[in-house]
């Protein structure tokens, strides 16, 4: 827990967050961070682009309407958002998606036109063929395109540009070309090429959306964990609900068995077992008593307690956590996927060469009409089609075989850098282990005593209880418990047959255990006493999955809250280096410092306390048996009991990124032999669009082959 407020920001700045709108690429970035960065007053600008906000480091005296007001002159709209608002795509998603359903429409229709003429139609059928696709690309085009032509306008009108400047200027063009030349009864109209941009470039900017909703989800998912309202005790003894908001620390608050603690604080009176796995990862209830520490989000299993409040709303533990998993998203931001990369240098370059074309041939006084043809020519056959689909048709194929290996992915950046992964580590329950409290020895064999011990089992809520219970089956009945009495701290007792029985702590129950082994014990009458230890299931083929990550390469190491002789006696199950007794943010650290040294990390876990380490990892995984919010955190998600799934899929994410960079090269020379002739004169729009066409049908052929990439 100290180590948490240790990464919090200087007291001495301000922290001002602003939403960003119209961010798309790492120009974008570079140029908010620059500009607010050199604001005086200002430590640090960062960028999270996966939610679309920047957070600021400043001095009090800055004010945020200064900063704003920057950042809106770069061509972004800003807000200013309060300090647990959430930014939300979700807006955002649906226009792009319609966006998307209108281009793809449009464009197989089209393309179905352009078909008809390509197979010879001429005089009157391609007219008419070419005016049925000016009614159905131009309103299409109008109406998908208004992500980069209102992006465009907005960054113009400030004398800047980015990259959906080429987007814009190259669609607009080329649909005036064409529609010029349906008017005119000329040969070629290229609404289809202008149409099929439109559809790649917005499916990957829908996917890019998607996937920021996914991690605003994730904090929000762990901020509502937290209970909006809590029972404030009154100095008369009574007591009142008020909302979490309305608690100050010093305020004294009532918490009900089973209720879910709303805020950080000190116990007063009462004892109680806390389930805090939300925070530690501690799978074995704590025992808490007047001067313990209880943190919001945690659960009281068993007994009512008064506690005395610390800490609340954002600056309670669960808080800070959440605020973790937001600061791993800007660090996760520097990863510029691969097609973003290449389109930010593409597009410029692309239009850079039909300028020349254009300019070069009416200079070699070839006329108006040719010399648009020919740049228009160029423009159709460097179309970034294969190049748009090097990655994400590989990465489609991939995660559909990964899927039926019991692999989802669920960013579609995770395979490629996955694919980089150079440190692996793991959280212990959950991860390495089921999660799930199982006992391994202690059970009576006799009917009369497992239907006495099913009995008082079925009494009490406790986990130790409930695991028994799961234990015992359907071999409980034929018991009648009478006069349940259950003690806090101690166990649950009751008359069975006119005799007593207790299911609970070793020392009341009258006997003691050893060993580092979770224990219970249970006796009835005057039969001996029994000592039930538990004990987490390790996955099956754990050790055989760290041998093979080793043969790779790796060495695979514990990162886990749980107590020393615990990780240390599965890591040396497991054949293993272990690491115990970290926090959330120990763990968080730790993968920050081996990020620093040149690290990337691959981060294994299953818990919401290992939201924060799972987000600052290169990449992360889960177990489907995962909390919501890790599940949401991480970028893979495995099902079924296995390990397996760790090796499966850093192997299938090589291979992945191998397909990649074979359709990149294959992409880049199509265009290297492509383009001169093109500039040459020597392509008409026809060739080129077909030629454009099968550059993407051999990237497609290709990826297909990752089709076996999980096996």
């Amino acid at each position: 827990m100290n180590a948490i407020s240790q990464i919090s920001p200087a007291d001495a700045m301000t922290e001002s967050r602003f939403a960003i709108e119209g961010m798309h690429c790492a120009g974008c970035i570079a140029r908010i961070e620059g500009a607010v960065g050199r604001l005086a007053g200002v430590a640090t600008a960062r960028v999270n682009f996966g939610a679309h906000l920047v957070v600021v480091q400043h001095e009090s005296d800055l004010a945020t309407d200064t900063i704003r007001e920057t950042i809106e002159a770069l061509g972004f709209p800003a807000h200013v958002m309060r300090e647990r608002e959430v930014a939300t795509v979700q807006d955002e998603s649906r226009a792009l998606m319609k966006a998307l359903a209108v281009a793809g429409f449009a464009a197989m229709n089209v393309m179905l036109l352009s078909v008809g003429i390509w197979s010879g139609a001429e005089g009157a059928t391609r007219d008419l063929f070419h005016w049925l696709s000016a009614l159905i690309a131009l309103p299409a085009i109008a109406y998908a395109g208004r992500p980069f032509f209102t992006s465009a306008w907005r960054v113009l009108k400030r004398g800047h540009t980015n990259m959906d400047v080429p987007i814009t200027i190259g669609v607009i063009l080329t649909s005036a070309m064409s529609l010029y030349e349906t008017a005119t009864g000329g040969e070629h109209a290229y609404f289809d090429g202008a149409i099929m941009l439109l559809f790649f470039l917005l499916a990957g900017r829908f996917l890019d959306s998607m996937m920021r909703a996914r991690a605003a989800d994730g904090v929000a998912a762990l901020l509502e964990r937290v209970p909006a309202e809590v029972q404030v005790l009154r100095p008369d003894g009574s007591t009142e609900m008020r909302a979490a908001a309305d608690i100050a620390p010093g305020m004294r608050v009532l918490v009900a068995a089973g209720e879910r603690i709303g805020v950080d604080g000190v116990v007063e009176m009462g004892e109680a077992h806390v389930d805090r796995a939300l925070v530690t990862g501690e799978s074995v209830p704590e025992r808490v008593m007047p001067g313990a520490t209880v943190l919001a989000g945690t659960i009281d299993l068993d007994a009512p307690l008064t506690v005395r409040v610390t800490a609340v709303g954002t600056q309670t533990v669960i808080a800070e956590i959440a605020r973790l998993m937001e600061s791993a998203g800007q660090g996760k931001s520097r990863y510029v996927r691969i097609a973003d990369r290449a389109a930010r240098l593409y597009a410029p370059a692309v239009h850079s060469l039909a300028a020349l074309s254009f300019v070069g041939w009416m200079l070699a006084g070839a006329g108006l009409h040719q010399s648009v043809m020919i740049a228009v020519a160029v423009l159709i056959i460097t179309c970034p089609c294969a190049l748009g689909l090097a990655v994400p048709i590989a990465q489609v194929v991939a995660a559909g075989a990964l899927m039926r290996a019991g692999i989802l992915i669920k960013d579609g950046s995770a395979l490629e850098r996955l694919a980089e992964v150079d440190t692996v580590l793991f959280d212990k329950t959950g991860t390495i282990t089921l999660a799930g409290l199982t006992p391994l020895a202690g059970l009576p064999d006799d009917a009369g005593e497992r239907a006495a011990l099913g009995a008082l089992a079925q009494a009490s809520r406790h986990p130790l209880a409930r695991a028994i219970r799961n234990a015992l089956g359907n071999s409980t009945a034929g018991a009648v418990a009478t006069g349940i009495t259950e003690l806090s701290g101690l166990g649950v007792e009751a008359m069975i047959d006119g005799e007593r029985a207790r299911l609970g702590r070793p020392d009341w129950v009258g006997t003691q255990a050893s060993g580092t082994e979770v224990t219970t014990a249970f006796r009835w009458g005057d039969r001996p006493a029994r000592v039930i230890n538990f004990a987490d299931v390790m996955r099956a083929d754990a050790p055989q999955v760290m041998a093979q990550l080793e043969a790779m390469g790796f060495a695979p190491t514990i990162l886990s809250g749980d107590r020393l002789e615990a990780v240390a006696a599965l890591a040396e199950r497991v054949g293993i280096v272990g690491i115990a007794g970290l926090s959330p943010a120990d763990k968080f650290a730790f993968i920050d410092r081996q990020a620093a040294l040149g690290k990337r990390v691959l981060m294994v876990g299953d818990g919401l306390n290992d939201g924060p380490a799972l987000k600052r990892a290169h990449v992360a995984m889960a177990p489907a048996t995962a909390s919501d919010v890790g599940q949401l955190a991480a970028d893979l998600v495995f099902f079924g009991d296995r390990l397996a799934a760790v090796p499966v899929a850093i192997i299938a994410a090589r291979r992945t990124m191998g397909v990649v960079r074979q359709n990149f090269v294959l992409a880049v020379g199509y265009n290297i032999l492509a383009v001169p002739l093109a500039m040459a004169g020597l392509v008409t729009p026809l060739i080129a669009a077909l030629a454009m066409s099968g550059s993407s049908l051999i990237v497609v052929a290709n990826a297909l082959r990752l089709r076996g990439a999980a096996r």
